[in-house]
């Protein structure tokens, strides 16, 4: 007597086979967004946590920061490399909404201006409060 499996049991394992992949291919596309994001949202956490220490050095009447990038009274110091990764530039990030007393801040990180070829597309754009809300 020949062992094996017949045609239909090989047929019903390659539909069930079919059928997972129909349901986790798009689950883990999602999931492949929100990692690209992650860097992002990692990178906006060192920006808002340079303009925290840089109105604890300045005090709550220093001058307002306006740039992320470069030396001077006004910018927070960071060199353009500093800020790139492997899904966002430097050019992907900015800054808004600055006042020094009490510290208030947006970070936008924007998909869209990055040079990177597998940059994420959805959302288009994340911000960043002081408060450590992400939108």
């Amino acid at each position: 007597m020949k062992k094996g499996f017949t045609l239909i049991e090989l047929m019903v394992v390659i539909l069930i086979v079919a059928i997972l992949a129909a349901v986790a291919i798009p689950i883990l596309r999602g999931r492949l967004e929100a990692a690209k994001w992650s860097e992002g949202k990692a990178t906006m956490g060192s920006i808002a946590t340079a303009l925290r220490a840089y109105q604890a050095e300045k005090g709550p009447t220093g001058a307002v920061p306006t740039a992320i990038i470069g030396t001077g009274a006004t910018q927070l110091g960071f060199l353009a490399a500093d800020l790139d990764g492997t899904y966002f530039t430097s050019g992907c990030y900015a800054i808004s909404g600055v006042a020094m007393d009490p510290l208030t801040f947006t970070i936008t990180c924007t998909a869209a201006t990055s040079t990177r070829t597998e940059k994420p597309t959805n959302p288009a754009s994340v911000t960043l409060n002081q408060l450590g809300v992400f939108n």
